[in-house]
């Protein structure tokens, strides 16, 4: 049980994907510029990546190692593209904002890795916990970038203006201000990893 906890927490911040690994940074800084399209990528790719993992990990044994990265990309992209379809369908805003970076999760580093480094070895109840705890600490860092970008560079939360557009900064808004927002936040994360671990050591 204790293992099954750490596989779960893993990928929040030990592993986050963004913040420690540094993988999938394309889509994550381009759509950051408000917390609904942070959300809306980070649940999409959540998904994409549970199922992916799910199915891979139950098939694990039958798929032949010559064929796997076809084989995961296949699925991958069958996921995606329900994900795509459902966005069309039911949130077009959200899916012309999110525009082609929603197709590109099928190529996004996090799932392919995750498939390949965890999925194709392990049961398929640990490989949803992995996907979660993944999925979890690659949309919470997105919804981060995108509040603090939406806050300061338009002045809105969701939206809704909450500071005058005269104290908005519009470095925020374009690719210099993401950038800026996630080298803080990996420089965050890094102080507080190294407190623990001294704190940890000096016990």
């Amino acid at each position: 049980m204790k293992n099954y906890f750490k596989i779960l927490t893993n990928g929040m911040i030990k592993e986050n994907p963004l913040l420690v690994l540094s993988i999938g940074l394309c889509s994550s800084l381009a759509v950051t510029t408000e917390i609904v399209n942070g959300l809306g990528m980070g649940v999409a790719m959540t998904f994409v990546l549970f199922m992916s993992e799910i199915i891979i990990s139950i098939f694990r044994k039958h798929i032949p190692d010559a064929i796997r990265l076809p084989i995961f990309i296949i699925v991958i992209a069958a996921f995606t593209t329900i994900v795509q379809l459902l966005l069309n369908a039911y949130l077009p805003s959200l899916a012309k904002a999110l525009g082609d970076f929603l197709p590109l999760i099928v190529v996004n580093c996090i799932i392919m890795g995750r498939v390949e480094a965890f999925a194709s070895k392990n049961n398929p109840f640990a490989s949803g916990l992995d996907a979660i705890g993944m999925g979890f600490g690659y949309t919470w860092v997105l919804c981060t970038i995108s509040f603090i970008r939406e806050l300061l560079g338009a002045g809105t939360i969701f939206g809704h203006r909450v500071i005058d557009e005269s104290f908005s900064c519009g470095f925020f808004g374009g690719a210099p201000g993401g950038f800026f927002v996630f080298g803080l936040l990996i420089a965050i994360s890094e102080c507080i990893q190294r407190a623990a671990q001294e704190k940890g050591s000096s016990k």
